[in-house]
C-alpha cells in the first residue's frame, strides 16, 4: 500500500513539473538549466582588414576617401586677391639690394659705357640670364637718351616700367580652377623632388577656399606615405577630402583617376592632383607624368599643369623647367622660396624659357604665404618703392 501512494505521488509531481515547462516555453523564457549560446553568423573577412591598433583599414591598393576630420576651427583663409601686396615686405627684404644696386647705377651723373656693363651685369647675376638683361639695358638706354632723364624719381619710373615690360604684364596669370558644366576643374602639381610641392598644393587650396571654393586633394605621390599624411592633413585643415592609396608605390595614374572620379561624384570646384618629385633627368619618370595627365583626360579636362620650381636654385631650375615643359603641358609656373637666397631675374628667365607665366609665387613657410604673382607689386618690392 505504501509503495502504491509513493509512486502516484511520483506521478503527480512529474504532471505538475512537465506542465510548468510547457507554459514557460510558450511564454518565450528560457528553459532551466544551463544554457548554452546559439551560435551567429559567421563573419566575414572583409575586404578590410584591422592594423596592430584594431582600426579597420582598406585594403593594400584600395583608394579611399579621408573625410576630413573633425578639429579646432581654424579662420577662414583670406582670399587671393592682394595677397602679393600684403606679402610684398617680406619680398622686399630679400630683394631690395638688387634694386637698390640698379638705382644707384642709373643715379650716376655720367651713364658711360662701363656704368651700363655694370648695369647689365647686375641683371645678369640676378639670375634674369644674358639676352634678356642685354635687352633690357637697351631699351633701358634709349630711354634714358631720349628723355634726357637723370632725377632719382625719373630714373626709378622708367625702371620700373621697364622690369614691368620685361615681366610681360599682358600674360594671363589667372588660375582656371573653376567648375564647368558636370566636371570640376582639375589642376596637376609638377616638379622635382625638394620643391615643395605638397605643400603648395595644401598652400592652393587654402587659395581656393579662401575664394570660396570646394576642393578636393588627389595624393598621386605614392612613393612617399608621408607625403599623403602630410596632403591629408592640409586637407583636414581646410576642409577639403583627400584621395590616397593605402599601399606605397601604387599607381600614381589610378589614384589621380579616382581623384577626378570622386571630384566629380561629390560635385567639387577643383580637384588638385599632386605627384611625386623626380628628377629631371630621368626620362621613365618624367614619361609617367604624361601617363597621368593623359588618364586624367578620359574623364575630365586637365586646365592647369603647374611646374613648382624652387627659386634658389637659378639657372638649374632653367634645365628642370625645359624637361617637364618637353613632358607635359606646362600651363603656369609657381615659383617657391622666393623671399629666401632667390634673385628676382628668374621670373623673367624662367618665363621666356617655357612660354608660360608664373602664376604663384611662395614667399615663406606660413599656410598663407602663397600668392597669386602681380608683376607691378613685384617690381615695387624690388625697387623698395
Amino acid at each position: 500500500m505504501n509503495i502504491l501512494i509513493l509512486i502516484i505521488a511520483l506521478v503527480i509531481v512529474a504532471a505538475i513539473t512537465g506542465s510548468l515547462l510547457l507554459v514557460r516555453t510558450r511564454r518565450g523564457g528560457p528553459p532551466p538549466g544551463p544554457q548554452r549560446e546559439r551560435p551567429g553568423p559567421a563573419r566575414l573577412a572583409g575586404p578590410a582588414t584591422q592594423d596592430a591598433t584594431g582600426t579597420a583599414t582598406a585594403p593594400p591598393g584600395v583608394e579611399t576617401v579621408a573625410e576630413p576630420a573633425r578639429a579646432p576651427a581654424e579662420p577662414a583663409p583670406p582670399p587671393s586677391a592682394g595677397r602679393l601686396v600684403r606679402l610684398r615686405g617680406r619680398l622686399a627684404r630679400s630683394q631690395s639690394a638688387f634694386g637698390s644696386v640698379l638705382l644707384t647705377l642709373l643715379a650716376r651723373d655720367g651713364l658711360d659705357d662701363q656704368t651700363w656693363e655694370e648695369i647689365e651685369d647686375t641683371l645678369i647675376t640676378a639670375d634674369m640670364g644674358v639676352t634678356p638683361a642685354r635687352e633690357l639695358v637697351e631699351r633701358l638706354r634709349t630711354e634714358v637718351k631720349v628723355t634726357g632723364s637723370r632725377g632719382a624719381d625719373d630714373v626709378r619710373a622708367l625702371l620700373r616700367a621697364q622690369l614691368i615690360t620685361a615681366i610681360g604684364p599682358d600674360q594671363d596669370r589667372s588660375l582656371h580652377a573653376a567648375r564647368h558644366g558636370d566636371r570640376p576643374a582639375v589642376l596637376l602639381v609638377v616638379g622635382v623632388n625638394g620643391t615643395g610641392k605638397t605643400t603648395t598644393c595644401g598652400k592652393l587650396a587654402r587659395v581656393l577656399v579662401g575664394d570660396g571654393r570646394t576642393v578636393l586633394l588627389g595624393a598621386a605621390d605614392t612613393f612617399r606615405a608621408a607625403a599623403a599624411d602630410q596632403l591629408e592633413t592640409w586637407g583636414t585643415r581646410v576642409g577639403a577630402r583627400t584621395v590616397r592609396s593605402d599601399r606605397e608605390g601604387a599607381d600614381p595614374a589610378s589614384v589621380a583617376f579616382e581623384a577626378v572620379k570622386q571630384g566629380i561624384g561629390l560635385g567639387v570646384d577643383a580637384v588638385i592632383v599632386d605627384t611625386a618629385g623626380r628628377l629631371h633627368t630621368k626620362t621613365g619618370l618624367m614619361d609617367e607624368l604624361g601617363k597621368i595627365e593623359r588618364v586624367i583626360t578620359r574623364q575630365a579636362t586637365v586646365d592647369e599643369v603647374l611646374l613648382v620650381l624652387d627659386a634658389t636654385t637659378g639657372q638649374n631650375g632653367l634645365r628642370q623647367a625645359r624637361v617637364f615643359g618637353e613632358a607635359v603641358n606646362v600651363t603656369g609656373i609657381v615659383l617657391t622660396k622666393l623671399d629666401g637666397t632667390a634673385k628676382g631675374g628668374i621670373v623673367i628667365a624662367v618665363q621666356r624659357e617655357l612660354g608660360v607665366p608664373v602664376k604663384l609665387v611662395g614667399l615663406g613657410e606660413g599656410p598663407d604665404d602663397l600668392a597669386p604673382f602681380e608683376p607691378a607689386a613685384f617690381v615695387d618690392a624690388i625697387l623698395g618703392s
